[in-house]
């Protein structure tokens, strides 16, 4: 009987595990679920019904199943019922904790000097630990409390010191020690959200939380970039590449909900700018949203146009393991689907590389910019301590956070290498030894300009001006190299000085950083080349495309336009030809030499190829 028994719990497995979407090559899905669906797990009746209907349309390999949200907190019996549940579908099964107190009040989060609330995150990480020996935070293990005990704690600290204090001594004392003292196996893994750049003001401690806790997870999701948040799209990637530089090798995935959903290509691109960031694993948040159905009347300008994101393939009847066939409706199928896409390119795909752009910790300034890099082609990597000896070293306004960043400057550039610097940046340390290097000024004056030109190229007008920081020199001293006019006047958009034997460019930012992706294409190709031409790929062509560089010889083209885009890609010039990944078809290359000048050469000798990229999509090569 027992034998009987033990085969037909195989064979349940086994059918199960038919019955699922096809798992992916080169990454794990995981599937979040917040407290209020586990505790409705209590019903296997209901938990069979949303399971069967997720899993014909996405493969999933992990389920995390919170046990505290909104004081909400999941009884173990139904935790273990829903563990027995997942296992016995082949899926491994995972801890979460949400520790707000109140979402729906502007996501109302514990007050860590508060003696009732301290004692409820203890127990909760407690319980937690009893039932799992891997559980994520999600997002809000931080503080916005302001009431009288803060204020009190708080003294004559600010903000932002009092907080990054109050959560560092929190993680140890209410969460990470109270958990592995329950299971001393345990894994407490803390996902932080997109905002990265405002973190330290609200507690989240990006050099002390990624040394405490066991693993990081990154909240790789943009949604709509003209939303309350602002993020472009190239964050999602970006903001992965930074956290694995905070704890390499132990960035356990990116995390995406479907804020993003219409139109359904920009939830399919967040989905694949994270995969793109070389992440093992993407978390689908959450059971609820991806059992939601997406429009059926789905339209786009460019749907129908052969995308990356095909919405009638998408939707077309899947074939079950018992020969029929089923119709995805949900954002289930759209993720599968989606991620069925990137999975076919992602084993020819290195390592990332990038140009490396310096952000002590807990810095500020110019919010994000560099994310609008990357939707200029030039990819980025975000580095929380200065990198010497890079070819360029990229600095925005956060770099003044660090008091020592002229003496950091000067030794790159005496040792022959090249650093580019922000406005921002520049006049943030203005008077601070900055002088040192080249005498110029960002001034507080605005140009409102709408003509450029870039060396001795034709010059560039367009009919929307936009407004730039007037910058002043010594003539002679430093030179433009891109220059931006208005009717009367000019003024350098950037701007190079010889320093030792390196060079130091400011690179001149609009007041409305959106405005990078607008200026011309010969403009951006310059501004491309002197930050990223020492990459063994670069990209030619307008803004709103980005450029995903790997070690192995390899690179993707993503277009966010809403139309059809031809660029340019420059390689070595021993490159003849570069493989699609996806297709196979091979693209040869045109030499084009350097422009010279009094047998100076401007720029560098190339292969060129060009590529035609539809709407939302994007294209993968190995060269």
């Amino acid at each position: 009987m027992k034998n009987l028994k033990l085969f037909t719990v195989i064979l349940f497995t086994i059918i199960s595990l038919q019955m699922s979407a096809q798992a992916y090559k080169n990454f794990k899905v995981a599937v979040y679920c917040r407290a209020y669906e586990v505790e409705k797990m209590a019903d296997p009746k209901w938990l069979t019904s949303v399971w069967d209907t997720l899993s014909r349309q996405l493969h999933v390999d992990r389920i995390y199943l919170e046990t505290h949200r909104d004081l909400l907190i999941v009884p173990d019996a139904t935790l273990e019922a829903a563990k027995k549940f997942f296992q016995s579908k082949g899926v491994e099964v995972a801890g979460g904790i949400t520790y707000t107190i109140d979402e729906s009040n502007n996501f109302q989060t514990f007050c860590y000097t508060n003696p009732e609330n301290r004692q409820k995150v203890k127990e909760i990480a407690e319980h937690t630990a009893k039932h799992f020996d891997f559980f994520i935070l999600d997002d809000f293990f931080f503080t916005s409390c302001k009431c009288d005990l803060c204020v009190a704690a708080k003294g004559e600290k600010s903000w932002t010191d009092f907080r990054l204090d109050l959560m560092k001594n929190a993680a140890n004392d209410l969460v990470i020690n109270p958990a592995k003292k329950v299971n001393p196996k345990v894994q407490v893994i803390i996902k932080y959200p997109n905002w990265y750049e405002h973190f330290q003001g609200l507690g989240f401690n990006l050099e002390a939380g990624p040394v405490q806790f066991d693993g990081v997870y990154t909240g790789t999701e943009t949604r709509d970039r003209s939303g309350n948040q602002h993020l472009q799209q190239y964050l999602g990637y970006a903001i992965f590449r930074y956290f694995e530089n905070l704890k390499p090798g132990r960035n356990f995935g990116g995390w995406v909900d479907t804020g993003g959903g219409n139109p359904l290509d920009r939830y399919a691109e967040q989905l694949w700018i994270t995969m793109f960031a070389k992440a093992p694993e993407i978390t689908l948040f959450d059971i609820r949203q991806m059992n939601n159905n997406y429009n059926p009347n789905y339209r786009t300008s460019w749907k129908g146009t052969g995308t990356s994101f095909d919405f009638d393939e998408m939707k077309k009847p899947l074939k079950q393991a018992d020969g029929s066939e089923f119709v995805p409706r949900k954002f289930s199928g759209v993720a599968g689907y989606s991620l069925a896409v990137v999975d076919k390119v992602l084993g020819g795909l290195g390592n990332p590389v990038g140009v490396k752009c310096y952000k002590p910790f807990h810095s500020t300034g110019e919010d994000f910019l560099q994310t609008y890099f990357g939707m200029i082609g030039i990819p980025v990597d975000i580095v929380p301590l200065f990198p010497e000896n890079e070819p360029v070293v990229l600095l925005t306004e956060t770099a003044s956070f660090d008091k020592d960043i002229v003496a950091k400057i000067k030794k790159q550039l005496q040792n022959g290498k090249n650093v580019v610097v922000t406005s921002g940046f520049y006049k943030a340390m203005q008077g601070k030894g900055i002088e040192n290097i080249v005498e110029l000024k960002v001034t507080d004056r605005k140009a409102s300009v709408k003509e450029f030109a870039a060396g001795w190229g034709p010059t560039t007008k367009f009919e929307k001006e936009i407004i730039i920081p007037q910058v002043t020199y010594l003539t002679n001293d430093s030179w433009e190299i891109i220059s931006a006019r208005d009717d009367t006047n000019g003024w350098p958009i950037l701007h190079a000085a010889d320093f030792s034997k390196g060079k130091f460019y400011v690179l001149t930012i609009p007041d409305n950083f959106i405005d990078l992706y607008i200026l011309p294409e010969n403009v951006l190709n310059r501004i491309r080349e002197t930050v990223a031409g020492n990459l063994p790929v670069t990209l030619e062509g307008p803004g709103e495309v980005s450029l995903f560089a790997y070690d192995n010889n390899s690179f993707v083209v993503e277009s966010f336009l809403d139309k059809e885009v031809t660029v340019k890609v420059l390689l070595g010039l021993d490159v003849k030809q570069v493989k699609n990944l996806e297709t196979g078809e091979m693209l040869n290359t045109v030499a084009r030499p350097a422009m010279s000048f009094r047998n100076r050469k401007f720029g560098k000798d190339a292969a060129v190829v060009e590529i035609t990229i539809k709407p939302h999509s994007f294209k993968a090569f190995s060269f």
